[in-house]
């Protein structure tokens, strides 16, 4: 690693030790961002049972991003984060690149929100995949073969650091999924609250729920929002219910 990617981290795992309970201490990111020429981070988990969470971000844009892909059920972090897939995508305007071919309606979509490129590196031991960190720029270009063996260096890391906390006494067998404050608990709770009041599986709820967020062009975690405050309710057929 960088000697400023292996300061943040060594600082971390220092402080590890010492972190009570069984949560994930806050992530150095915006210093690894930084040092690998970033605008942003985002680390996600995936439970090999449940949907891909967004534990701990940095950048002003990183949330505006992964709500996207999540709005859609498709993109680069997701993939990295389930499949164990390595995507690298450093010009979104490219209309013959792997984003404009994989993820059609995707790449414009990231464009609007000022993010020009996109790098989504799995997160595993061996062969098992637990996440991904997806990193962000505002301008197009690659990463750099030293910056992208730093980063090879830190998701290793972070996957022995998600190893050593899940095998901590009182962690969660769910990958510290269970933790509070996850950026989208709320679209879970929502998940639920559709699955309880249409009588349908969690899985064909999300779909309602992301379904209606991109009809409409609304973050999932507004439309989630609404849900649980009653400001919305939706039909099995994903249209809004205005009787209630």
């Amino acid at each position: 690693m960088s000697t400023m990617v292996l300061s943040a981290m060594a600082s971390y795992l220092r402080a590890l030790h010492v972190h009570p309970g069984p949560e994930l201490a806050p992530l150095p990111l915006q210093a690894c961002a930084a040092a690998l020429g970033l605008d942003g981070l985002g680390f996600l988990l995936a439970p090999a049972q449940g949907p891909v969470e967004l534990v701990q971000s940095f950048g002003p844009r990183t949330l505006a991003l992964e709500d996207l892909q999540l709005t859609q059920g498709q993109g680069p972090s997701l993939d990295a984060a389930r499949d164990g897939t390595l995507l690298l995508l450093p010009d979104l305007s490219d209309p013959t690149a792997t984003a404009a071919t994989r993820w059609p309606t995707l790449p414009g979509a990231i464009q609007d929100l000022g993010i020009a490129a996109v790098f989504a590196f799995p997160v595993r031991i061996g062969v098992i995949t637990l996440g991904a960190l997806t990193g962000h720029r505002t301008s197009p270009g690659p990463l750099s073969a030293d910056r992208l063996a730093d980063t090879f260096a830190l998701t290793t890391t972070l996957a022995q650091v998600i190893i050593d906390q899940a095998a901590r006494p009182g962690a969660m067998s769910s990958l510290l999924l269970d933790e509070p404050g996850l950026h989208f608990a709320e679209v879970h709770q929502a998940t639920g609250m559709l699955s309880n009041q249409l009588d349908i599986t969690c899985a064909q709820a999300l779909v309602l729920l992301r379904a209606h967020a991109y009809s409409q062009n609304r973050s999932i975690l507004t439309c989630a929002r609404d849900i649980l405050h009653h400001r919305l309710q939706l039909k099995k057929d994903g249209s809004r219910d205005h009787g209630t």
